[in-house]
């Protein structure tokens, strides 16, 4: 199987993390979604990534959906999101906070990068929702007693937040004070000294106007 996408990409990066922490081997397409937007159409009819093509050519998309899969493949021993119940609503609730927060993030970034004039409606909606959930994200992780968010063993909520938190300081640097969130940086900096995180990691490189 291949994964086509670029590690600046929170969602690409959750991706194949997820996959070097299960043990699942994996060639890259660093393909761009505006550079090779070409390449990626036969595999990703929306030209979007991360992308993961399975063996048979089968392409999935959307991170959440490749997540499944992957946690399906290794069985739910291994699989970093509890199966039922509770502590599985929990999970995803956090995900999908930290997935809206990259989407935010990365719409952020584009407005300026892409746009000459930018948007001012757009970006305070943006700034507004990013800040909102950094603060419940903060909030949320500062309850939590163990070194990941459901105990001691890493999981989807655990990576998501991180790769976002990397993301959102690199591109955003004024809207992410350490200071002001110090349960996600110490969270963030404890999956960034996991050596999964260090070798899938690239330097922010947003594409030009």
């Amino acid at each position: 199987m291949f994964l086509i996408g670029q590690y600046d990409s929170p969602f690409v990066r959750r991706v194949a993390i997820a996959l070097k922490l299960y043990g699942i081997a994996f060639e890259r397409r660093p393909w761009s979604t505006f550079g090779d937007a070409d390449k990626i159409a036969p595999y990703n009819p929306l030209r979007r990534v991360p992308t993961l093509v399975l063996d048979d050519g089968e392409g999935l998309i959307e991170s959440t959906i490749i997540l499944d899969y992957l946690d399906d493949l290794v069985g739910p021993e291994k699989a970093m999101l509890p199966r039922a119940g509770a502590e599985r609503r929990r999970h995803l609730r956090i995900c999908a906070l930290a997935s809206g927060l990259g989407d935010k993030a990365v719409s952020l970034l584009y407005e300026r990068v892409l746009r000459k004039e930018q948007l001012a409606l757009w970006v305070e909606r943006c700034q507004a929702q990013i800040a909102d959930v950094l603060k419940v994200l903060e909030a949320e992780r500062a309850k939590v007693t163990t070194p990941y968010w459901l105990g001691t063993r890493i999981g989807h909520a655990d990576v998501v937040v991180a790769c976002v938190v990397r993301f959102t300081r690199e591109a955003h640097p004024q809207l992410f004070d350490a200071a002001r969130y110090p349960a996600l940086t110490a969270h963030a900096d404890r999956c960034e000294a996991l050596a999964p995180f260090k070798e899938i990691v690239q330097p922010l490189a947003p594409p030009k106007g």
